[in-house]
């Protein structure tokens, strides 16, 4: 297709620039590429020159066309510049560090989150102290055994006398009436004790003859006290379980009776209050042979009494 071009003279120039109205300086358009290869980079200086594109050669008259190539140019040698490259950089790394930070500071649960860390971590290692130490009280308590030593012991009385049980059997029926005398010593230096006991009984064989129980007390650390307790047996029936009581009921005085005294002890230190406990036991068996000619005397148990 042809294109008919007609020039045009001086006075319709004039008319023509007389009749537009003035125009306004337009502002240059800034384009911003972030970090482009140098290889992109001269494309793009290259493609913006008005020789590197034949067929677009009447965007040379264009004053857009002449801000985007300055622009351009000047990205093109910011490119080729490493310091300037650096300085853009730094540039666009500030801006999100500084909105890490506030994103950081300002969550809804940041310094709550914090607080609630920092209190459990302390609860932690409060707890776990206070289970090292109380270990430690607890271990060294075991250290400190409460000691137990039956002294003597003292029959009063002795009678045999014929009789029934509940259900109207008749049968030899059995009074005792006893004194043991007990030896508590607390050798712990840091902590006192509970001392409750089991019923102290006096037995032939499995018959049981008397039976008595010992009063609770408290023993504070370092000391030591004797414990009397009274062992009683009354109406006992025999049901010719004691033989040789049958054959020496006109005779007591040469009645000759082996018994077992047994109970068992039992101490409970509270070492840090009702948190850190320790307990004792210990059980006892003595042998003791009643005798109708020592009745109202002491019989010493020292080397008599196995303790456990």
């Amino acid at each position: 297709m042809a294109v008919t071009m007609h020039a045009k003279s001086d006075s319709e120039v004039s008319m023509d620039q007389g009749s537009s109205p003035p125009r306004s300086p337009r502002r240059p358009v800034l384009y911003y590429v972030q970090s482009p290869s140098n290889h992109d980079a001269e494309k793009m200086s290259y493609g913006s020159s008005p020789f590197g594109s034949p067929h677009h050669h009447y965007y040379h008259c264009s004053p857009i066309h002449h801000s985007r190539e300055s622009s351009t140019s000047r990205f093109s040698a910011s490119l080729k510049n490493p310091k300037s490259l650096y300085t853009w950089k730094k540039i666009q790394k500030e801006p999100t560090d500084e909105t890490d930070e506030h994103d950081e500071d300002d969550g809804p649960f940041g310094g709550y989150g914090r607080s609630v860390r920092l209190y459990v971590s302390f609860v932690l290692l409060f707890v776990l102290l206070f289970t090292v130490f109380s270990l430690i009280l607890w271990g060294a308590s075991k250290s400190y055994k409460p000691k137990v030593f039956v002294k003597n012991i003292v029959f009063q009385n002795f009678y045999i006398q014929a009789g029934s049980d509940n259900s109207g059997v008749p049968t030899d029926m059995l009074s005792l009436n006893s004194t043991v005398k007990i030896l508590y010593r607390n050798p712990a230096t840091f902590f006192g004790v509970h001392v409750t006991a089991t019923p102290i009984q006096l037995q032939y064989y499995q018959l049981q003859l008397a039976s008595g129980q010992m009063k609770k007390f408290y023993q504070s650390r370092k000391s030591q006290r004797s414990v009397v307790t009274v062992v009683l047996g009354h109406q006992v029936p025999l049901y010719g379980g004691v033989s040789v009581i049958s054959y020496e009921r006109k005779h007591l005085e040469k009645v000759v009776i082996p018994m077992n005294l047994t109970f068992v002890m039992r101490s409970r230190a509270y070492i840090l209050g009702r948190l850190v406990k320790s307990k004792f036991y210990r059980r006892v068996r003595c042998s003791v042979t009643l005798r109708g000619n020592r009745l109202g005397k002491p019989h010493n148990m020292t080397n008599s009494c196995v303790y456990q």
